[in-house]
């Protein structure tokens, strides 16, 4: 049996305003541009320049209130969820896609294409290029092929047509592996180690080092090196300039990517100078575009009032207009509250690391944590969070992402607390220090931070240690 209730639900729901917004908040001014050329192409009611009139779109309000009361035209027809009063929302087409927007990238010729040039140049017959295409697309982007052969031979017959063996792949495959960079092709470590030691000069030292490479790989890589001069009965000199020799090999001769080298360039959303000990804020132009209203647009509301307001196309043409006018209107307002957001946001950051920004000094950042800069501009700690993520500020000692300056504390004996940031740093130090022969354990840097007067566990050690990419002792270990 149905029964009918009645329920009250709260929710909340971020208007399109809102979400226009939040998308141009999060994006980095290195795509501000693009973005705002996206805008200008799709909403010809939005114009480069300065505006001329602030008021050229102020009566607006007056025609809403009129045309709603007309029964004959109902607006929701032309204001879609699609398309919410008339700006697509870019970035849109897979969710979060705006926020894993790399920067900008410098293309370059890529490896592929430089491996398929050196594969043209040998004598091949068909099947063995088609075989060499196959495993130069196999390539992964460290340089390595790390599928079996019988797969790539299934590929080769699923999708080409070319029955072969996996001896007849192996044998391309060692043509591909003499191509440059040198090691490429290889199907794990070891072996794209052996490739670049086959090239260098077959003196003591190189053979040594393949010794070691075939023979004890595993004590190499746990730096069991007593047990690795044992075995070859070689003297500790010998070894190390095996072990040196091994350790400038390249490990990914893929470099950047099989596919694409990639170059990232960071440009600055605050530009910070120190005149004369007083810190001067300003945001980089791209983030203050000059945009207007297109008068011709707005021009056409008065053409209407003069027309005869039964006319259905008309109605429908100026339903267009109207969306596309709010459409850059709140634009234009988004921009605009994107550039104040920034700037409060930034403003905030440099009172509370104040000694920092005057000297460069990385002793003097404080702890400071989104919430605390949230709280002192009066916004949502995700808005903080989105400005924080991807800016970046320029000042005279080199460019920062905001993200730098955000550390936890660390209590200290004098009873103030201590940025991470500067924890690390002293870590860092101490670990550049110590005797490469006896690397110290996480227990003894802990002791070490504790007399230097940081409150810190060994658990805490291990986590800054490895956030800074430090290896634990026993790989830093060096003869």
């Amino acid at each position: 049996m149905q029964r009918l209730d009645l329920r009250q639900l709260l929710s909340q729901k971020l208007s399109p305003q809102q979400i226009q917004f939040i998308k141009l908040l999060q994006i980095p001014t290195a795509e501000l541009e693009m973005r705002i050329k996206e805008e200008l192409e799709v909403n010809p009611a939005l114009e480069e320049g300065r505006e001329e009139n602030t008021d050229e779109y102020s009566d607006t309000d007056d025609y809403e209130e009129e045309y709603s009361k007309d029964d004959d035209l109902d607006i929701d027809d032309y204001l879609h969820d699609d398309e919410i009063s008339g700006y697509k929302m870019q970035g849109d087409r897979g969710g979060d896609d705006e926020e894993d927007r790399e920067m900008p990238i410098a293309m370059t010729s890529t490896l592929t294409d430089s491996l398929m040039d050196q594969l043209s140049f040998l004598s091949l017959d068909d099947k063995q290029y088609n075989i060499g295409m196959q495993l130069i697309g196999s390539i992964d982007h460290d340089g390595y092929i790390r599928r079996e052969l019988s797969s790539i031979a299934n590929d080769l017959a699923f999708s080409q047509n070319i029955e072969t063996s996996e001896e007849e792949i192996e044998q391309v495959l060692h043509l591909i592996q003499t191509f440059d960079p040198a090691g490429i092709g290889a199907r794990d470590l070891p072996e794209c180690l052996l490739l670049q030691l086959e090239r260098r000069e077959q003196d003591e030292t190189t053979i040594l080092a393949e010794r070691i490479i075939r023979e004890t790989f595993d004590e190499f890589s746990k730096k069991h090196y007593s047990k690795i001069q044992s075995k070859f009965g070689v003297s500790e000199e010998e070894l190390k300039k095996a072990i040196d020799l091994i350790i400038k090999l390249n490990p990914k001769p893929g470099g950047a990517g099989a596919s694409m080298t990639r170059v990232q360039y960071i440009i600055p959303d605050f530009i910070l100078n120190n005149n004369n000990g007083e810190l001067e804020l300003s945001l980089n132009s791209r983030n203050a575009p000059d945009l207007r209203i297109s008068r011709s647009y707005a021009d056409m509301f008065d053409a209407y009032d003069k027309s005869d307001k039964k006319d259905k196309k008309l109605k429908e043409t100026v339903a267009f207009v109207k969306q596309k006018l709010d459409a850059a209107k709140w634009f234009i307002d988004a921009i605009r509250q994107r550039q104040n957001t920034l700037l409060r946001t930034m403003e905030a950051i440099i009172k509370y690391q104040h000694d920092f920004f005057l000297e460069g000094d990385e002793s003097m950042l404080r702890p400071m944590i989104l919430k605390d800069i949230a709280e002192e501009i009066g916004m949502d700690i995700s808005t903080v969070s989105r400005v924080a993520n991807s800016k970046a500020v320029q000042t005279e000692f080199g460019i920062y992402p905001l993200k730098y300056f955000f550390s936890e504390g660390i209590a200290t004996d004098s009873g103030e607390d201590a940025s991470s940031r500067e924890v690390k740093h002293i870590l860092k130090e101490i670990i550049d220090n110590e005797s490469k022969r006896k690397p110290l354990s996480d227990e003894k840097i802990e002791k070490m931070l504790n007399d230097k007067g940081y409150n810190i566990a060994r658990r805490t050690v291990a986590k800054y240690r490895e956030q800074l990419n430090i290896p634990v002792a026993r790989l830093r270990k060096e003869l």
